[in-house]
């Protein structure tokens, strides 16, 4: 059996966000800052430069015990033999995502409606629920639930939930409180000048909002 993953902080990296930093070296900070889950996602990247980035990111993981998750491409998941895989609804199905990478792989879906919550396969560990808030980093997201709709997904789902969409300090304690598993961020660290200080800022809040 594969451990928990740990979803406190999750974060979405952005290529374009990242800047002359790299992301890379943006993964690293984050880590250090207190990121517990790291996704590698860059949709308009090939194959080649996927895996290329994906190695580089890893070598910056090794030893710290955070896994890396691949958005979407289950070829590049597979070459990276990455901890797992993060699936839309269009993409393809998790089960066939389970079938190639096994199971000790983590394999997250995303959700943006409580409808969409009958048709999550077995093969899938967790939910990424969003868009919570309006966002820039994905022009193709549904149009957000607000904290309502996250609760709502949050209470019928029998999986732990991510939230994602426009998250960012001042909105961390309210999406905690709507008994999310954690947050998962793209701007809110790939977007700042310290990426450490960022992280660790998101870690303190959500630490406060846990009860003892």
């Amino acid at each position: 059996m594969r451990p928990p993953l740990d979803l406190s902080l999750y974060l979405v990296t952005d290529t374009r966000l990242c800047g002359d930093r790299g992301v890379a070296a943006t993964v690293a900070a984050a880590v250090k800052g207190g990121v517990t889950a790291v996704q590698l996602r860059d949709p308009d990247a090939d194959a080649r430069t996927l895996c290329a980035l994906g190695r580089r990111i890893q070598a910056e993981l090794a030893g710290t015990g955070v896994p890396l998750i691949v958005n979407d491409r289950l070829d590049v998941a597979v070459w990276l033999d990455a901890d797992g895989v993060h699936l839309g609804q269009r993409d393809l199905s998790p089960t066939t995502a389970r079938q190639r990478l096994g199971p000790h792989a983590y394999i997250g879906l995303s959700v943006s409606r409580p409808g969409q919550l009958a048709h999550v396969p077995d093969a899938v560990d967790h939910l990424g629920v969003g868009p919570v808030f309006p966002q820039s980093t994905k022009p193709d997201a549904d149009a957000p639930l607000g904290l309502g709709g996250l609760a709502r997904i949050v209470q019928e789902s029998p999986l732990p939930c991510v939230a994602i969409g426009g998250i960012g300090a001042s909105e961390a304690a309210a999406v905690r409180a709507s008994g999310a598993a954690g947050l998962a961020v793209v701007s809110a660290v790939c977007g700042q000048s310290d990426p450490e200080a960022a992280a660790h800022s998101l870690i303190r809040t959500l630490r406060q909002e846990v009860p003892a």
